[in-house]
């Protein structure tokens, strides 16, 4: 196997000094107190991805959203003119949660021409409107324009939609910055064929977009994934990613190992070598436009074994360009100072044959178990860093992004205590 050395820039970590190099604290994951007030002063502030627009195709098409950090639970919804909405998914009369089916703390999606309270009948138009209020005559003075659905702000980039609960928020586009501008014109509307996981995760969200934002564990952790000798060439080379950049809150790194199909048939299963499909996605290429040539920022380092980009939008959204052509999203949603839900998403375009789609799935299930290794560790992480016994722990050079994460957390808070 090639190994590819870092590139010339030298340590990245040195790059900004503002990060530090010695050994951090982890006491941002593991208190109670911290958490609340990551809460308010970043889930309550800043933009969240709550979808893409293909989830609301026509006129009434919507969809909830639980957002536990931020104690809220909102609707999604194209309305009549084709815009899409967000409104707090409460109704204005006494305040029952207005779209669910069976179980109110599940999210749900449909299509409707309104929004009707299950509890008195109360009626919103898809501009969130009151539209009718049962034996209004019984009000005192009942002003129904004074009591539609509470928007929130909601912007769409690259098909993405995003919210904020924070109205005197910069716009979208501004708040993601320089490297989500290098994205754009990626063909994420042509991959509409989707495969989602969820997951409840019994640990602090920042320590999971840890496991993602660097490759160093990976010869280790997912060892058993390869076959022949592949794992202990892996253990003597280790690994370094080809590129990382900061720009603010927002993050990303390049990593090789896009070859496919790889060069050395026998180092992939024989399911792999059989559908030409593996952990890199199927290996043959769709002909659709976006991917030839492909957006200014991705694979920054022009490396020729480039083989994924990972895009952290901060604070809890990722999404993983692969050299194939296809992409993935993470989301990590706190539901406590030491739980989140984890949703893991990929996207391909759709298959024109049962070859495709088979190759499709080898692949969903393939990430699926690489997932299932990357938060095995977390949940025992969680506890021993609760238990205090060690209290600051050094980082290596790829390990920069996890500073830049847990310092970017802490500046918001700051800045909200501050404010």
């Amino acid at each position: 196997m090639a190994h590819f050395p870092k590139p010339a820039e030298g340590s990245w970590t040195e790059h900004y000094p503002e990060l530090g190099t010695g050994p951090v604290s982890f006491e941002d994951s593991i208190s109670p107190e911290h958490y609340d007030l990551e809460r308010k002063a970043i889930f309550e502030r800043t933009w969240l991805n709550v979808g893409r627009v293909e989830q609301v195709p026509r006129k009434g098409s919507h969809f909830t959203k639980e957002i536990h950090a931020a104690r809220t639970s909102l609707i999604i919804v194209r309305g009549a003119q084709g815009e899409v909405r967000a409104f707090h998914n409460v109704c204005r009369h006494r305040g029952n949660k207005l779209v669910w089916n069976d179980y109110p703390q599940e999210e749900t999606r449909g299509t409707a021409r309104q929004f009707t309270c299950k509890y008195h009948g109360w009626r919103y138009g898809l501009d969130g409107a009151c539209t009718f209020v049962q034996q209004e005559k019984e009000f005192f003075d009942l002003d129904t324009s004074e009591y539609g659905l509470v928007p929130v702000r909601c912007e769409v980039w690259e098909g993405f939609i995003f919210v904020n609960l924070d109205d005197d928020a910069t716009p979208l586009r501004d708040y993601l910055g320089r490297l989500a501008q290098g994205l754009e014109g990626y063909p994420f509307g042509e991959m509409t064929e989707v495969y989602r996981y969820r997951s409840e995760v019994g640990s602090n969200w920042k320590l999971y977009i840890d496991a993602f934002a660097e490759f160093y564990h990976a010869p280790v952790l997912h060892a058993k994934q390869y076959v022949g000798e592949e794992s202990r060439k892996l253990m003597g080379y280790g690994y370094e990613s080809l590129h990382y950049d900061i720009d603010g809150p927002h993050s990303m790194q390049s990593a090789w190992g896009g070859m496919a199909p790889p060069k050395d048939l026998n180092i992939v299963k024989p399911i792999e070598r059989v559908l030409r499909s593996g952990n890199f996605g199927p290996w043959d290429r769709p002909d659709i436009a976006g991917l030839d040539p492909l957006p200014p920022g991705v694979n920054p380092s022009g490396h020729p074994a480039w083989g994924l980009d990972s895009y952290v939008f901060f604070p809890n959204f990722m999404i993983v360009v692969w050299a194939p052509g296809w992409y993935l999203t993470y989301h990590y949603w706190p539901t406590a100072y030491n739980k989140h839900i984890f949703e893991g998403t990929l996207y391909f375009v759709p298959p024109k044959t049962a070859a495709d789609r088979l190759r499709q799935e080898l692949a969903a299930v393939t990430f699926k178990e690489f997932g299932l290794q990357d938060c095995n560790t977390l949940e025992a992480t969680q506890t021993m860093l609760e238990s205090r016994a060690v209290t600051h722990f050094p980082l290596n050079d790829q390990e920069i992004l996890i500073r830049h994460l847990h310092k970017s957390a802490a500046d918001q808070v700051a800045a909200y205590l501050d404010h």
